[in-house]
């Protein structure tokens, strides 16, 4: 029921962190990669290490966040080299920290653009072209902790982050309820604090703090997500949609 060969799966952010994560896990069940990113030179490191564990992966560089042509190269591009999309994960994403009230108009457009509106660009484009005609496809989208609750007054403020995802999860129930009778599921994952480049300033000035909000008092690890992703996208989930998935360590049920 997790078997994916065949499958066409489109990640974006897929060059490194959270993205890169999930590729591998889908590509070691015969997925069909294609990992989307704004720089080749990171596109093509994250593809050798996947082929360094016998994963194939397609790369197209495009930057969702500002070419409001990107959804249509992506999806040219994924159909030119590999076929209909089967699954789409969208994992691109922005943060900025600063006081709500010090927040910039400029970075505020700049993370929901890219964390929101470019996300629904790309899922209307391969929904309507490949997975609604066809009466079949599944769309994980990354979301986090933050748009499930308030963000901690401990913690840099994250006004445009929080959000930007809380619109990602109720997207995630809009669109999976519109078009679960025509074979398409949507579902999220909300991952807690993990160890990535978008975070590493807020681990090295918050780090400890961070641990004392996470029961398990750990952060996420590389193999985190793998399993909740394959679930979300696979057979084995072929009756979840709409839902979104903490993982967190316990953060959120504290």
């Amino acid at each position: 029921m997790f078997d994916l060969h065949g499958r066409v799966v489109v990640i974006t952010g897929g060059s490194r962190g959270l993205g890169l994560q999930i590729a591998e896990a889908l590509g070691e069940f015969g997925a069909k990669l294609m990992l989307v990113s704004r720089k080749q030179k990171d596109l093509d490191g994250a593809a050798q290490m996947l082929a360094d564990r016998g994963i194939r992966a397609e790369t197209v560089a495009a930057d969702l966040g500002n070419d409001p042509a990107a959804a249509d190269l992506i999806c040219s591009a994924t159909h030119d080299r590999l076929g209909p999309i089967d699954i789409l994960v969208n994992n691109a994403g922005a943060t900025w920290g600063t006081p709500a009230e010090d927040h910039p108009m400029d970075a505020w457009d700049k993370v929901i653009n890219l964390n929101l509106t470019a996300l629904f660009r790309l899922t209307r484009r391969a929904a309507r072209e490949d997975m609604l005609p066809r009466r079949k496809g599944a769309i994980l989208n990354i979301a986090s902790i933050e748009g499930l609750a308030a963000h901690h007054p401990d913690l840099p403020g994250t006004a445009a982050y929080n959000a930007s995802k809380g619109g990602v999860i109720n997207l995630t129930r809009a669109l999976a309820a519109e078009w679960a009778d025509r074979g398409v599921r949507v579902n999220a994952l909300a991952p807690g604090h993990f160890s990535s480049k978008m975070t590493a300033g807020l681990m090295e000035t918050s780090g400890e703090r961070l641990l004392d909000l996470i029961p398990m008092k750990k952060f996420g690890g590389p193999d985190d997500l793998k399993g909740a992703a394959l679930l979300m996208v696979s057979d084995a989930g072929g009756h979840i949609t709409g839902q979104t998935l903490a993982i967190d360590g316990g953060a959120t049920i504290i």
